[in-house]
């Protein structure tokens, strides 16, 4: 990179650490101050209210079949098993439709005998009773031994099935792009990882066992009223598409309703996460009359939409029954002519009985079973949605590498924006060398945050490159680049774990003595030794233990312990009092050492001993230097500075 740079009169003539190489970028409009890829302000108001974006994406079930084909294909890996599986349900329901018939043999016997008796004969054989009894008592042991055998096996296939799928949905996550977390609901996200999986798995354990074992019965129960009697067989088959039609009149109904419930379940989560996120600040400005509205507003919509597919599921078992109990009507009624005219036996006639109240059974279990798988698939749809998010770009396979980093970071004619209708920096070029620290100031919005989020790859160039220490950051892995980068936001993020397992998370194979020594840099002992547990005091999820300036101490130690080439500072010490402030600069001093440094800062005092400030104004450098060279200027940086010292004593006077 050429070394020739124009003239800085703010510059004094000293050589510049950091300095645009070209003219001048576009302008951004959002930030971390400004979350992006956000709807604005009106968006938001007429969508969902006065409280942030909660709608949940208007999702149909419109791939039906495409969606149960994919969630089949995941069973395939346990495909021997199903196998199994089927034999064993085919097996079993033979078995149960052996055994009306058996129970008819019996029937005969006993009414044969009565009758030879009541003319003197010999009377019931009971060597024969015996004999059916016994046949049938097999006929229901073995296929319950086999229908065990069989929930068993297909228990394990679904829940390993469940635990693929959930490996998929988290490696899912971690592999996309910060702009689609951006654009999500939390609430919604969480719900299509838990709930919807849950779901999932309930509906497949329920329907796989049950719907397998009810078409098999149907189809043994069909053979053996057929070779019974085809006569009253066609009597039975009549109720098939009668039941048919209602069912597939009722479940049109119910799909819908199943899709509406999971998505204003999902909708709710998402309100309920916000809501107790923000419950603190509900209650400042009073707004749980609101809130509450809200909630009622969607717990409404909720019920509605439950209760609807509820009701039209739990309407198929009534009418099932109903046609069930009609058609066994009419056989009783034209069995008893036949048995009177002797072309029947009784026994067969009670066996084609027995068989038709198996026939409408599974009619309606398939029916019931229907309705639960509609609501697994309009989860596994939600999941499938997920799972085909576009992802970040991947990692270059002949990825390059940078041995020993000395943290040279170089931004040259870069082009951003987060909408491409709107340009935000355009043909940006800046130098960072190593060892210096760089403070990004500027009013909100004006694109510090932005820069460093480029660095980090969270989003990628419209145009232009970054290069560390020459090498396009774009041909590293990711992880490669970020492994040279330590981060502290201030936003901070601690998890449910000890103060010590927090700090360990910026290099976990640090020793005990390692993640001590980066406390006491960052002044984290201090208060430590002042809690029961010291470095065993567990973090609650949400660190509510920890006051905001704890909590961001122990961010800053993390970072430190990770011993980074590049050090990012975004409003570090936005949470501390001002004594801990000092205390925390010192550190920050020592953490900075030896490190390419990039410093967001609103409060300019803490960026004095910077090596070079770009202040920033509307996704472009305005004006750079140090803190005097810009103080003595009298431009941007001195307005700027000024305004925080200088304001609040001008509306005194």
């Amino acid at each position: 990179m050429s070394d020739h740079r124009p003239h800085d009169p703010t510059n004094d003539g000293a050589t510049p650490i950091a300095q645009p190489l070209n003219g001048p970028a576009g302008s951004e409009e959002n930030t971390i101050e400004q979350p992006v890829n956000r709807p604005d302000a009106s968006e938001i108001r007429n969508s969902t209210g006065r409280f942030g974006s909660l709608g949940m994406p208007g999702e149909t079930t419109d791939d039906f079949a495409g969606s149960t084909r994919r969630l089949m294909d995941r069973l395939r890996p346990d495909a021997a098993l199903t196998i199994v599986v089927l034999i064993l349900a085919i097996v079993s329901a033979t078995l149960t439709s052996l055994g009306p018939r058996q129970l008819g043999h019996a029937t005969t016997t006993v009414f044969v005998g009565v009758f030879r008796k009541s003319k003197g004969g010999p009377g019931i054989d009971f060597t024969a009773l015996h004999a059916a009894l016994f046949r049938v008592m097999a006929l229901y042991i073995a296929a319950g031994i086999c229908s065990y055998v069989q929930a068993r096996i297909l228990a394990g296939v679904v829940q390993r099935t469940m635990r693929t799928l959930r490996a998929d949905v988290e490696d899912k996550l971690n592999r996309l792009p910060l702009s689609y977390i951006d654009r999500q609901p939390r609430g919604d996200l969480l719900s299509r990882v838990t709930n919807d999986i849950d779901n999932l798995a309930q509906s497949l354990q329920q329907t796989l066992s049950q719907m397998l074992t009810s078409v098999l019965s149907l189809l043994g129960v069909l053979t053996m009223m057929v070779w019974i009697s085809p006569t009253l067989a066609i009597v039975a088959l009549v109720t098939i598409p009668i039941s048919w039609w209602t069912m597939k009149a009722i479940t049109k109904r119910s799909k819908a309703k199943f899709t509406a419930q999971w998505m204003h379940t999902g909708s709710l989560n998402a309100q309920v996460e916000e809501a107790f996120t923000g419950h603190s600040l509900v209650k400042v400005f009073g707004r749980q009359h609101d809130v509450e509205q809200r909630f009622q507003t969607e717990n409404q919509a909720l019920y509605r939409a439950s209760f609807a597919a509820q009701f039209y599921s739990g309407c198929i078992q009534p009418a099932m029954m109903f046609l069930g109990n009609l058609n066994y009507v009419v056989i009783a009624v034209v069995g008893g002519l036949r048995v009177s005219s002797g072309t029947m036996t009784l026994g067969d006639v009670q066996a084609f009985i027995q068989y038709s109240r198996q026939f409408t059974q599974p009619l309606t279990q398939v029916a019931s079973m229907a309705n639960v798988m509609q609501s697994g698939i309009a989860s596994a749809e939600r999941i499938f949605q997920l799972l085909d998010a576009p992802e970040q770009s991947p990692d270059p396979a002949d990825a390059a590498t940078v041995p020993e980093s000395v943290g040279r970071v170089a931004f040259e004619n870069i082009s951003f924006s987060y909408d491409p209708a709107n340009p935000l920096i355009e043909d940006l070029s800046l130098v960072a060398e190593p060892g210096r620290t760089v403070a990004i100031v500027g009013p909100t919005g004006a694109g510090k945050t932005t820069l460093v989020n480029l660095i980090m790859r969270f989003y990628e160039l419209n145009g232009g490159r970054i290069t560390l220490d020459g090498v396009d950051i774009a041909s590293l892995r990711r992880d490669e680049l970020r492994g040279n980068i330590g981060m502290v936001l201030q936003d901070t993020w601690l998890f449910g774990g000890t103060i010590r397992d927090n700090i360990a998370y910026g290099n976990l194979e640090a020793t005990e003595e390692q993640i001590r020594d980066a406390a006491r840099a960052t002044y984290v002992d201090r208060f430590v030794h002042s809690l029961p547990l010291g470095y065993d005091t567990v973090i609650n999820d949400e660190g509510t233990n920890l006051s905001a300036g704890e909590k961001q101490l122990v961010t800053i130690a993390r970072a430190f312990l990770s011993d980074p080439t590049i050090l990012i500072l975004d409003e570090a010490t936005s949470s501390v009092d001002t004594r801990t402030e000092v205390l925390i600069q010192r550190a920050m001093n020592a953490l900075r050492s030896q490190r390419t440094s990039f410093v967001i800062a609103h409060r300019l005092s803490t960026i004095r001993d910077a090596d070079v400030i770009l202040v920033m104004d509307g996704g472009k450098i305005v004006e750079q230097g140090n803190h005097n060279q810009l103080l003595a200027a009298h431009g941007a940086y001195f307005t700027l500075y000024n305004s925080q010292f200088a304001a609040a004593a001008a509306e005194l006077q």
